[in-house]
């Protein structure tokens, strides 16, 4: 009767350890799913924008995130000068610009 019990509860106590590392495992499992489908592409696309910016260089056209388009007139290490119209020239930051648009996009002014 007592030896019976003694089996019962050593086999219990051998399933919870097995449990404790699947769910151990699972969580692992979904880091790593997470980084690959998330993380990564994220500060993949970060590193391309911030490069970039980088090689940003005057008279190249370009779009900004608040939906200006313009030629970049001028260069500074944080802003930059953008000619939207003749005669008309916006200071932004060069982090606002989003896109670099081919040459010829807009029409002179």
């Amino acid at each position: 009767m007592f030896i019976s019990s003694a089996f019962a509860q050593a086999a219990e106590g051998a399933q919870q350890g097995t449990s404790q590392m699947t769910s151990i495992g699972l969580m692992v499992l979904m880091f790593v799913a997470f980084w690959f489908l998330l993380i990564r592409p994220q500060q993949k696309k970060a590193k391309e924008h911030r490069a970039m910016i980088l090689a940003l260089q005057k008279g190249e056209e370009v779009a900004t995130a608040g939906g200006m388009i313009g030629r970049i007139a001028n260069l500074d290490e944080s802003t930059m000068t953008l000619e939207i119209a003749k005669d008309t020239e916006v200071l932004v930051q060069r982090a606002a610009v989003t896109q670099l648009l081919p040459k010829g996009t807009i029409k002179d002014f």
